[in-house]
């Protein structure tokens, strides 16, 4: 089985900041895109940041420039360092990643962790 278990997240006044993380583990043999989304109130789950295994980025509108994905393959961990925030990215993120569980057959399987409020007051 595989798990995706996040941290990071809390309290924060507008124009913190905050850096989540999310850690991978089990049986992995390798991680494909690592992404985080997040749900904001009355909102549908969005997607912020993503990063592939070569380390190709991509980010929603709202966040470029504020919010910066990065990974620690070695350690199957992803960050989100937020910076700059709003009461606008008031929401719970989630980590997501497409995970090869084994070598073969060489099918990638979604996980998702289970969630990390981030709540940014005015």
């Amino acid at each position: 089985q595989v798990q995706l278990v996040e941290s990071g997240g809390g309290l924060v006044q507008a124009g913190g900041s905050l850096r989540l993380s999310c850690v991978a583990s089990g049986s992995i043999f390798s991680i494909n895109v690592m992404d985080w989304y997040r749900a904001a109130p009355g909102k549908q789950r969005a997607l912020v940041a993503s990063i592939t295994s070569d380390g190709s980025t991509n980010y929603a509108d709202s966040v470029k420039g504020r919010f910066t994905i990065s990974r620690d393959s070695a350690k199957n961990t992803v960050y989100l360092e937020m910076n700059s925030l709003s009461p606008e990215d008031t929401a719970v993120y989630f980590c997501r990643a497409e995970i090869r569980v084994s070598a073969y057959p060489m099918r990638t399987y979604q996980f998702w962790g289970q969630g990390t409020q981030v709540t940014v007051s005015s």
